[in-house]
């Protein structure tokens, strides 16, 4: 009598409803962003003095809620697409590792920019969207499995320009929201990394039936398995 096979892991990529969580949170987010731009527009007052206002305690406050507040609906709109795409793939790939990013990323890059930044109110979600795509893409590098490989061949073709805004441009776009998101992106990348577990390889055993290795064991399955033997494996500035 042959002993039973063991249980196969279960391929969370193909679960449905990782799909609708990594959908549904960045939707989420951009409606609250809108919905408070809408307030912002229906009232006529500006909450930029809600930014990051560098070294003083009255800007202190904006590390939480800079990223709230946009400009325009002009500088609203050219935030959503990143935020809504890079949520979206950073929550299909890593769900668990991104729940810790997110607030990481929000609150390192408004620091840094209180620390370090221009004397003026920094304002805008920018600094999170950075720090998103510096996220996925490290994480990739560090993980190296297929889909996330995939995922970062998706960011580069998708929002690979977003990385020139590290650099300081336009005096009225603060660089530094996006480098110190960026940063913040690498560090929850290079802390989180092993938070989601790596999908199972597929081996083919001699029988033909599917077996899972959820260790990533790097040698090749034996063709005929040896049961004897074990195995050893001031004013604003805002992101754009």
């Amino acid at each position: 009598m042959s002993d039973p096979s063991p249980p196969t892991a279960p391929t969370s990529n193909r679960n449905p409803g990782r799909l609708i969580q990594a959908l549904l949170w960045p939707l989420v987010a951009v409606s609250g962003l809108w919905l408070i731009a809408a307030v912002q527009a229906l009232t006529g007052i500006s909450y930029a003095w809600l930014g990051v206002l560098p070294r003083t305690l009255i800007g202190l406050p904006g590390v939480v809620t800079a990223p709230l507040i946009h400009e325009s609906w002009t500088h609203l709109l050219s935030n959503t697409a990143p935020l809504l795409g890079l949520g979206i793939i950073a929550m299909y790939g890593f769900p668990r590792a991104t729940r810790h990013a997110v607030p990481l990323i929000w609150l390192l890059s408004g620091i840094g920019v209180w620390l370090f930044g221009r004397e003026s109110f920094h304002i805008g979600v920018s600094g999170l969207t950075h720090g998103l795509m510096f996220f996925v893409v490290l994480m990739g590098i560090l993980r190296r499995d297929a889909l996330s490989v995939a995922l970062v061949l998706v960011v580069f073709l998708l929002f690979g320009g977003m990385a020139s805004g590290i650099i300081p441009s336009e005096p009225a776009i603060s660089f530094e929201y996006h480098l110190f998101g960026a940063i913040a992106g690498v560090l929850a990348a290079a802390f989180l990394r092993r938070v989601d577990p790596l999908p199972a390889r597929i081996r083919l055993s001699a029988d033909d039936a599917d077996e899972t290795d959820p260790d990533w064991a790097d040698e090749p399955a034996s063709a005929e398995p040896e049961p004897d033997r074990t195995d050893d494996s001031r004013g604003t500035r805002r992101g754009d």
